[in-house]
């Protein structure tokens, strides 16, 4: 069987990134100093960056009001993407009929 998954602490996560943005060490020396893999370490400097003051939350439970922006998020990149789409499409038809 596979290895039990570990986890961190949100303090130990956002230690471990304020060391990385400090930039005295490398990704990769930070990784194994701490026992973690650099990947892991790259995924939670994006957490960070992503999620500002909400990352690393914990036990993963939103509220019910994290939930519907997270929700409306992705609908909102879903219509983005569709618009882009069709902006694309209208303007390839735009030239055809020329």
């Amino acid at each position: 069987m596979g290895e039990q998954r570990r986890k961190f602490s949100r303090e130990f996560k956002i230690e471990a990134v304020r060391r990385v943005t400090d930039g005295r060490e490398t990704v990769a020396e930070i990784a194994r100093a701490l026992g973690i893999e650099p990947n892991n370490l790259y995924g939670w400097v994006k957490q960070l960056k992503n999620e500002a003051s909400d990352a690393f939350r914990g036990n993963g439970k939103l509220t019910a009001q994290d939930e519907e922006i997270r929700r409306l998020r992705r609908q909102l990149a879903d219509v983005t993407e569709e618009r882009d789409i069709l902006k694309k499409t209208a303007i390839w038809f735009a030239k055809q009929s020329r």
